[in-house]
Parts: structure tokens; sequence; C-alpha cells
């Protein structure tokens, strides 16, 4: 008897095999067919069991979301909706589910709100929609791993506890140990760090890129792969207080350099997960369209989940100076008419999601990287051009989301990232070790940051990034 997944079995041609598999019910169909899932597939596999040679009572127990045990034969299936079936000899319930608690929720009605479902976040992953988007969102981080150590990155777990900043963002979880109740006090009444543990403010890292490109600095390349925390007190679709970063750093290498690499690790992810979780794709890319007919015309997509992802794979990323990209704006249709919620007015502007999407979808009609952004905009460790007024950073623009990426060559002068860091107020004893990396071989490098959970929500064509990670953390919840 063999012990298999139902992904496993599914695909078996061994009929009259015996078969072990362990699953939860997800439908149990005139006291004879059960349909069995245990998450390795989007499928549930038909198990037939014998009702008029079993137990009553074993029989009453087999509800949605219990969890059972099965021996049986595998056997050509005479129904239209499946391949095969396991003609069941043996069946245990491994854990009762009360059919009075099931009704109320998520794992019995068809129907329920995503907000809902964010409720019973421990139990959401029994949906066929968000079984779904996790197993792409693990086989997406597998992704990552397999593309920067196949070409010989090194992997770094940088600090979630840091003494810096290195967004500029100022909107960071504090760390302490101190009584708040009761903390020691300066004699201006502040609070005195430095009788906590570390001995100075400490807080949850926005960002691992410092820390990676000191890395990079000695290893030649390196990637991080962890989470990140931001204090935004932001309620909508698109923010998360803890998500994940993607951070490489690679030494010797330009900002054309970073652009190559971005656009390669991008198209093998999605490559990748696209061949290996076709089934979920296609389901997903349904759900999508099946969401998107509810919505006003002007709202709906204009290319479904598939037809998304395959115009980032077929299509070169264009790449286009902010200058370039403003005088375009400037000039298109939706500013003349004044359609842009943000109107275009100068060089300078910050770019919003309406302006990147209109680059990529209606004028560019690609991918689209942008670059050489005005200084002003950017952040301190971004290197500076010679006009002295744009730096060398990137953003790479995709359909229906905007900006997923954020990179940028590196200022590698230690002289001009002084300067920088003077005009804006960071100390410099606060990132001396930064500073330090300027000091011991110095030399042109570059990296790029991605999210995650807009990887994740990309792919997966889900409209809210809290369904694309397991426990959301948002502004007052941190259930689960």
């Amino acid at each position: 008897m063999i012990q298999a997944k139902i992904a496993e079995i599914l695909e078996s041609d061994q009929f009259l095999q015996e078969y072990h598999v362990k699953g939860w019910v997800r439908s149990f169909r005139s006291n004879r067919f059960i349909a069995l899932n245990d998450g390795s597939t989007l499928k549930n596999l038909q198990c037939v069991i014998d009702f008029e040679n079993t137990d009553e009572e074993l029989l009453k127990r087999i509800n949605i979301g219990a969890a059972i045990s099965v021996k049986g034969t595998l056997k050509e299936s005479m129904g239209s909706q499946q391949r095969v079936e396991i003609e069941v000899t043996e069946l245990e319930i491994l854990g009762d589910a009360n059919p009075e608690e099931v009704k109320l929720t998520i794992l019995s009605p068809k129907k329920h709100s995503m907000e809902k479902l964010r409720e019973q976040a421990h139990l959401r992953v029994r949906t066929n929609t968000f079984g779904a988007v996790m197993r792409v969102r693990s086989k997406l981080s597998y992704a990552v791993h397999k593309f920067f150590q196949d070409k010989n990155f090194h992997y770094v777990n940088t600090p979630i506890i840091t003494g810096s900043d290195a967004e500029g963002a100022g909107e960071m979880f504090r760390v302490t140990s101190l009584d708040m109740k009761n903390p020691p006090k300066n004699e201006d009444g502040s609070i005195n760090y430095k009788e906590d543990f570390f001995g100075k403010e400490t807080n949850l890292t926005v960002s691992g890129q410092l820390e990676a490109e000191a890395f990079a600095m000695g290893l030649g390349q390196v990637y991080t792969f962890g989470p990140t925390f931001r204090a935004e007190n932001s309620n909508t679709s698109r923010h998360l207080a803890e998500f994940w970063m993607i951070e490489p750093e690679v030494a010797f290498c330009d900002l054309d350099g970073n652009m190559d690499l971005a656009e390669e690790f991008i198209k093998y992810v999605l490559k990748y997960v696209m061949k290996h979780c076709k089934e979920d794709l296609e389901f997903l890319a349904e759900r999508q369209a099946n969401e998107d007919k509810l919505k006003p015309k002007a709202e709906r997509s204009e290319m479904n989940l598939l037809e998304k992802l395959n115009f980032v794979l077929e299509n070169n990323f264009k790449r286009v100076s902010y200058t370039e990209a403003i005088e375009i704006l400037k000039n298109s249709k939706p500013n003349k008419k004044k359609k842009f919620n943000y109107i275009i007015e100068e060089w300078g502007a910050d770019l919003q999601s309406e302006h990147e999407r209109y680059l990529v979808e209606k004028h560019f009609k690609s991918p689209v990287i942008l670059f050489d952004y005005p200084a002003s905009i950017k952040a301190f460790y971004m290197r500076l051009n010679e006009d002295q007024k744009t730096v060398r950073a990137m953003d790479i623009l995709f359909p229906g989301i905007g900006e997923i990426v954020g990179g940028s060559q590196r200022e590698e002068r230690l002289d001009v990232l002084k300067e920088k860091m003077k005009a804006l107020d960071i100390p410099e004893e606060e990132l001396w070790w930064y500073l330090d990396t300027r000091k011991f071989g110095t030399c042109v490098h570059s990296g790029f940051g991605l999210g995650f959970e807009r990887l994740v929500q990309f792919t997966t064509g889900m409209t809210n990034i809290r369904d694309v990670i397991p426990f959301p953390r948002t502004p007052q919840n941190a259930e689960f």
C-alpha cells in the first residue's frame, strides 16, 4: 500500500494499486461520494464508499471540514468530473468537524466576502482561492532563492532590529525593553534610551539594503529575503505593516547591469510559477475574470491574469528616462483633459500609479523601466549624476499595478555621500559603518528592492495585498 498525496494520486495510472491518503472533507454526497483535499493540489480526490456496509455512526461523522484517513483501491472513474477515484476499503475519522459550527464558518457557504475571510485567516486557506494563492506564494519563494543561488549569489540574513532608518521614512516600530509606565528620563524629561537593552533607540527594520551593501563589498553579490516593517497608519489595499522584501546587491555593477538583472529575475520567477502552478493560475484567472464582470466597464482589466503574466514574459522592458516620461505624460490626452487625479505640470513631479500604468498600458504597451529620477524625490544613497539634479535610480512598472521594483546604482563616492547626508540632516555617527564601506576599497555597486507581496499580488491577480500573506498585519489588527 502506497501512502501518497492527492496531487500524486490524481496523476497516477497504477490502477488496482492500494493507496493510503489523508485529508479534509470538502463535500459528501449521497452518503457515498467524498471529495477529499489535502492541500497538495487545487483538485479534490473522489473517494467512493460502500455506504450499505459502513457503520451509520461513522457516516454521520463525515462532515465538511473533518480530517479523515482513507485506504482503498485506485480505479478509473465512471464520472465525467474526474479521471480516477479511490474505492474505499477502510475509513477512519482523524478529527471531527461539528456540522453546526461548520455552517457558521468559511468551510460551508459557497460565497464569502474577502473581508469575512480575513476575519478567519486561520481557516481561509481551506478555500480554493487561498489554497491556490498560498501554493503560488510558496513556489514564487522557492523560485526567488533558486534564481539567485543558480547565479552564485550569497543569501544574507540582515538584522530585523536596527538602529538606522534606511529609507528615511521615519515610520518605524520601536523596539524596547524599558518599562513604558515608568521609563528612565533625561534631565530634559525625554526618555533615556542609554538604559534600554541596546543602549540606544532601536526599531524594526524597513529594509536590509544598507547591510546587504556592506556584505556585497566582501562577497561580491548577495541577496536578502526577509521580513520588513513599516508603521504607516494606512488602511488601503496596498499597505501592510509587516511584509517581505527581496533585496539583491551587486559589487562592480552599474545601473545598466542592475536593470538587466532585475528584468531577468522577474521573468525567471514568473516563468517558473507559470510552469509549476498552471492549475492554480488558471483557477485564479477565472476567478479574476468573474470578479471583473461585477465591476463598471471602465474599471475592468484589459488583460486577463494569464495575458498579463505573458505580457511581462514576452516583451522586452522599455527603458525610458524620467525626463522623457514626464514629457510623454504632460502631452498625454488624460493629462490635457484633466482625467488624471494628479495632473503633471512640471519636471520633478513624483509619479503616481495612474501615470505609471498609462506609460505601460497605453503608451509603450510593454513593461517599462524608468531611470534617472530627480534627486529631490529619491533616497540619499542613490548615485548623483553629473547634472547634479538627477540620480541613477530605476523603477520597474507593470500593467495593473504600476511600480513593482525600485533600485539604483549606489553612491560610492564618500565625499558626495557625506554631502547628501548633511543636506538631509542624517547624522554621520548613526551610519558611520555605512560610510566606512566607502573607505575600504569603494567601487561602483547597485541593487534593487522588490516587495514580495506585491509580486504575489501581481502573479495571482488578487486586488488586496492582505490576501496574499498568510496573516496580515495592518493598523488596529494583529490577530492570529
